[in-house]
This record gives C-alpha cells, structure tokens and sequence, in this order.
C-alpha cells in the first residue's frame, strides 16, 4: 500500500504543471503573432463551410457575458451589471456578427449545433431570447438532428426560461453547481441553495428536457474530502444525464477575483488529487461513465454513447457529439474554429459592439493552420477524446526525439502503453491525459518558460 501511495505521490509531484486545456490546437497562447487579416479569415470560412455544411452542418456558440454577481472562482469572459437595458443592444450586435456571415455563404447554413454561453445566458429575458434566437434561424435551416443546449443559473433560471427555449429547439441545460458546501460558497460568492438546484432540475424534467449537466468543481478553497463527498451525494439525489468535473484553475494573475482568497485556503497538491479520487469513485458508484477529460455521463446519454463509439468531438464548446468543422463564435470573446483556421473575437463589449455594428469583424487575434497544426490537432484530439492514438509517419516525424523518450517513460509509469504503433492511455494514465497531449504540443515544447504561467496546473 505505501509503496501505491508513494508513486501516486511521485506522479502528482512530476506532473502537476501548467497545462492546456486542449479545446484547441495550437492552444491560444501560441497563435500567430500577426493577426489574419479579415478577408484572410473570411476566405478559410468559406472554404470550410463549402465543404461541410451540406454533409455535416455548422455549430454556433453564443457568448453572453452578463452576470449580476462576480463569481470569484470564475476565469470566463464576463461583465458584472445588474442594468438588463444592456440586453437589447448586445442582441442586435450578435445578430449584426451574424449577418456578416450571412452574407459571404451561396447557401443557407445549416445549425447542427449551437450553445449559449456565458457570463450567464439567463440573465437575458426569455423574451430577449427568443429575439436573439429568432433573428439567428432566419437566416438558416435547423437539423432534424440537432443539438442545442445553454448555462444556466439555478438561482434565475425560471420555467418561463426553460419553456421558452425548449419551445426553440433547445433539449440540453447545464447547471453551474460547483460545490454545495455553505463556507466554500460564501468564499467564491457563489451561493445557491440545493432548493434552487433541485427546482430548476425538475422544471427542466417536466419541460421535456432530454439530458440536464451539473458543473462541479475539485480544488477550490475550504475544499474537504467531506465536503465534497457530501456535495456529490447531493448531486446523485437529483442525477443529472451528465457532469462535468472540472479541476479548479488558480490563475490570479488573470482573473483578479481569485485574489479574494489565498493559496493557502486551497487544497494542496495531494489533498486535490484526493479530493479528484474520491469524487471519482463515488461517480462510479451511481453508475456514471468517465469520458475523457473530467467529464460524466450516465449510459443513456449521448455523450457516453458518443464516447462508447468513439465518435466523440471536442472543440471550444468542450466536448460534444457533433462531428462539425466549421463553429462559429458569435458575441464578445466568443472563439471560431474554422478547420484551418482559428479566430477570437474583442473582449470588451463596448469595442466587440462598435465593430460589427459599423460592418466589421470584430477580430482581436487568429491563427491559420499550417498542415503539420492539423496532423498534431488531430492527434491531440484523439487523445483527449478516444484515450488512442494511432503513431503513424505523418506525426511521428514532426516529434523532437524527446517526445519519444516522454512516452517511454510515461509507459514505464503505467500511464499508457505503446503495442503495434498504437498509443493506448491506461486507466491510471487518464487522470494524466493533459500531460500526454502536451508530448505532442510541439508549439508548447518550443515556447520560452514564461509561458508556463499561462496555464492553470495539470491535475
């Protein structure tokens, strides 16, 4: 037993760093300097949309950064406000966003996919909503097939919500839990009592939703095993289809809000991984699927039937079912994958709002893929969804001789095995999954250590 012990200790201690989180690649940090032009981006658009919307269809995610409260733990792109006046003008500069697309497409679109994001997308009105989303399909045609899905706050997310977007296709909600323990809640200003969460769940459920997510998070501070033992066996009196069990990401030199507290109120290194372990085993226990990275699913959902057919995509959205190449992120900060191209939009809403309402993108940096990105994109994706990668010439010959040294060793560790030019991520190994892919990360390897802090750590 101490000698388990030692080597779980051992590995945390080795491979604890800074870490993408591989919703792309190459990962943000290490973009092109230069930024693509418009028509640059525009043209890998239409490229991308040529060849796939017929077949595949696109995806749509839609940011909308307004929030009431800061939630100090939180490192997305928000805006604090209690004025809901801003809503009516942020919509029509999405659906302006929208219609420069529109406009570069010999064909109507095809909406496979699309999310709202946020901030929080129910801070919006359901009204509003259904103005946004109205102005979104008229200019597309929805899959039979479709999968749309949003955020919501248990604490506003109402039935006139959830009616109203179930009414506009939307089958999917994701709950932001995080942690149900009173003092981690006041830490991070994230208070929301169960009642909330278990009304919320149940109104979706009566509605007709077909599959409601629960976002929890390991690492934050004041974090105990009891804790967030008592945390997951509240989340399994409700059972959401699918949870999401994220690692805290500490990074306060990005998000000042984690200030509020110090390291010295999180969990250590070995108490986070405990704290992952134990959440683990009892999401086994109530009969949920691992899938890849810190995700869950019961066996009827279809992110675990996805995941079991090893047709499971990830992209900005996280992890999806749709197997789209062109995404487009509409709204302030919102991300677009292009196939052979990645672009991100301004950040602040004032600039995003003043470009697309007076006709332009609102570009605030991108990156063309360059055929070696797409090979090791491909690689880096099927790690983080499938656990398997096949070594073939094409990638193993962009790889500096460490990589193959890293894999050596890692398979001595039992985090993975190599057999027939397969790569094979063990069941010790997937909590790890992050270290593998950024064997691969040549971009990454290249970079001067200062990067390293651009990345919350790995476990």
């Amino acid at each position: 037993m101490t000698n388990v012990v030692e080597q779980q200790e051992f590995l945390i201690k080795k491979y604890n760093v800074p870490a993408p989180r591989y919703t792309s690649y190459p990962t943000v940090p290490f973009w092109d300097k230069e930024v693509p032009q418009a028509r640059q981006w525009m043209e890998v658009v239409k490229k991308t949309f040529a060849e796939s919307n017929a077949t595949k269809g696109i995806s749509l995610y839609i940011h909308l950064p307004f929030c009431e409260e800061l939630c100090t733990y939180c490192g997305c792109n928000t805006r604090i406000t209690k004025n809901h006046r801003v809503e009516e003008g942020y919509i029509q500069a999405i659906l302006a966003e929208w219609n420069l697309y529109l406009r570069q497409f010999n064909e109507k679109p095809i909406i496979r996919e699309l999310h709202l994001g946020g901030g929080t997308p129910t801070f919006f009105k359901p009204q509003n909503l259904r103005k946004l989303l109205e102005g979104i399909y008229e200019g597309a045609i929805l899959h039979p097939d479709k999968e749309f899905s949003f955020e919501g706050h248990p604490n506003n997310t109402t039935a006139d919500h959830l009616q109203t977007l179930f009414d506009l296709g939307f089958r999917r909600v994701s709950y932001g839990i995080q942690d149900f323990d009173p003092k981690v809640q006041l830490t991070i200003n994230r208070i929301q009592p169960i009642e909330n969460v278990k009304r919320a769940t149940e109104d979706a459920r009566r509605i007709g939703y077909e599959s409601v997510n629960f976002d929890l998070i390991y690492g934050l501070p004041y974090q105990t095993p009891e804790s967030v033992g008592e945390t997951i066996e509240k989340v399994a009196e409700l059972m959401p289809d699918r949870i999401a069990f994220y690692s805290y990401a500490h990074v306060p030199w990005v998000k000042p809000g984690q200030r509020s507290y110090s390291d010295k109120d999180l969990p250590d290194n070995t108490e986070k991984r405990a704290l992952y372990e134990l959440g683990l085993a009892k999401l086994k226990v109530f009969g949920y699927t691992g899938i890849g990275m810190d995700h869950f699913a019961l066996p009827h959902d279809a992110l675990c039937k996805a995941y079991q057919s090893k047709v499971l995509h990830r992209n900005f959205m996280g992890y999806t079912t749709c197997q789209t190449d062109l995404l487009l992120g509409l709204g302030s900060s919102s991300i677009s994958d292009a196939k052979y191209g990645y672009m991100q939009n301004l950040k602040k809403v004032e600039t995003y709002t003043e470009a697309v309402r007076s006709g332009e993108l609102a570009i605030l940096k991108g990156h063309l893929l360059t055929p070696s990105d797409l090979i090791i994109r491909g690689a880096i994706l099927a790690l983080a969804c499938n656990g398997e990668l096949a070594l073939d010439e094409s990638l193993t010959k962009l790889l500096p001789r460490k990589a193959f040294n890293e894999l050596e060793e890692m398979q001595q560790e039992k985090l993975l095995y190599l057999r027939n030019g397969t790569l094979t991520v063990t069941e010790l190994g997937k909590a790890f999954v992050r270290n593998v892919c950024m064997v691969f990360d040549v971009k990454l390897k290249q970079s001067e250590p200062e990067q390293q802090q651009v990345f919350s750590k790995a476990i």
